[in-house]
């Protein structure tokens, strides 16, 4: 080819590209990531790698390919644990990426089906070398996201985040959802250190990686050596100077003789005494005086303690970068197993995530009534065995109450016969 052709080429493509950032532009379209996302379909189990963790010790657990005991699609399978007080380890690589300049979206579904009693139903993300056959509680990780339940008090939702090698708990108290659903955990974090915490696609909360753990001392502390100044004015409301009580007003008597009164004509004041008419509250009477109040011009509220710069604050832009993340993994210790871990998402578009839980819970209601019907069945269950129960206890009951009369029978004969014994003896004697 001429170098004329390669220059006309080069310029065509030039044209092309420009011609594609205006497109862009003018649609306002972003290029969004998926970086990784399973949702457990064939072929799942290359992706993952079950650990060794636990094995020797005969306390591993293991997962199992399914929808679980109710869904709303029974072909929509993920993965459930399996076997009572074990501890469950898998995982997967993914693509290396790096939250810098970038949203991380930290998305997955679980359903609980166990009445758990304690255990974990949360979720990592590990940066550096994973051994995968040895991945475990020990494992260091970047992220640890989800559900942790124990007995009746404990419903909490983990957010903790490693920085520099140390893991921060979030230091806020939130709570996951209890019931035998599927529900969709989502963590969002962005480049100025902001958080979303949403469940079902709703906020539950959200905040700053600043305020909200304790990786950093804190921008703003109270300035303890700060004394309230003398002439500070709380008071909001004060007595009207420019009023004066009026003249005589303490000399107003609290009650008076009533007018209306009149001496009986049966009264003798030799025998009686002198009459004097009873005494009637004095409408003149208004109480003790007291000034009016007026708004107080000095009012400056009530005094607080001033916040000041806290010299040991020292910022890390990257506050909000974790370490290349390159696995994702599911590590809990569950005394009840059953939960279904499912639609794992990690991307860097939230409005992505939120579409994939409106895809899934178009089937909501159908899962809800598969739950109820399960509940029903169970419940039947429940009571066909405590009646089975009941009428297993009446027939044991029943034989131990003919045994004992059975005992008592051959006691009686017994009594009887040597006492029998004994009159023969007697009578043979005479």
């Amino acid at each position: 080819m001429s170098n004329h052709g390669v220059g006309r080429s080069a310029s065509l493509s030039v044209m092309f590209g420009a011609f594609l950032l205006v497109q862009l532009s003018i649609y306002d379209v972003s290029l969004s990531e998926i970086i990784f996302e399973e949702r457990f379909e064939d072929g799942w189990q290359g992706r993952w790698v079950k650990s060794d963790w636990k094995k020797s010790e005969g306390k591993a657990g293991s997962f199992k390919h399914t929808a679980g005991s109710w869904s709303g699609d029974p072909d929509d399978k993920g993965i459930q644990t399996s076997t009572d007080a074990r501890h469950f380890a898998i995982s997967a690589k993914i693509p290396e990426f790096s939250n810098k300049n970038r949203t991380l979206v930290l998305q997955y579904s679980i359903k609980i089906e166990q009445d758990i009693e304690c255990g974990g139903g949360y979720i990592k993300l590990m940066s550096g070398y994973v051994n995968q056959k040895k991945f475990g509680g020990d494992t260091p990780y970047s992220v640890m996201f989800g559900p942790d339940l124990c007995g009746t008090q404990t419903k909490k939702l983990h957010v903790i985040l490693s920085y520099q090698g140390q893991n921060y708990p979030i230091k806020k108290d939130l709570q996951c959802e209890t019931d035998k659903l599927t529900h969709f955990y989502t963590f969002i974090l962005r480049p100025d250190a902001s958080y979303s915490i949403l469940i079902d696609g709703r906020e539950r909360d959200s905040g700053s990686m600043y305020t909200d753990w304790d990786i950093l001392p804190p921008r703003k502390i109270k300035d303890t050596k700060a004394k309230k100044p003398a002439d500070w004015e709380e008071r909001e409301y004060i007595d009207d100077p420019d009023q004066v009580k009026p003249e005589g007003y303490d000399s107003i008597p609290r009650e008076i003789p009533d007018p209306k009164a009149k001496q009986p004509d049966t009264w003798d004041e030799d025998e009686d005494g002198i009459w004097r008419p009873p005494k009637i509250p004095n409408p003149a009477y208004k109480g003790p005086w007291k000034p009016k109040k007026i708004k107080n011009p000095n009012y400056k509220g009530k005094w607080k303690i001033p916040w000041i710069d806290n010299p040991e604050f020292e910022d890390d832009p990257d506050l909000y970068v974790l370490k290349p993340i390159k696995y994702v993994g599911i590590e809990v210790w569950q005394v009840k197993a059953g939960s279904v871990y499912d639609n794992i998402l990690i991307c860097d578009d939230p409005e992505y995530a939120k579409d994939v839980i409106q895809e899934i819970f178009t089937n909501r209601e159908i899962e809800k009534e598969a739950l109820e019907e399960a509940e029903k069945a169970k419940k039947a269950r429940e009571e066909e065995e405590a009646q089975r129960a009941r009428e297993e206890g009446e027939r044991r009951k029943r034989e131990r109450g003919y045994d004992r009369r059975h005992r008592d029978k051959e006691r009686y004969k017994d009594r009887y016969r040597k006492r029998r014994d004994y009159l023969d003896d007697y009578h043979d004697e005479l």
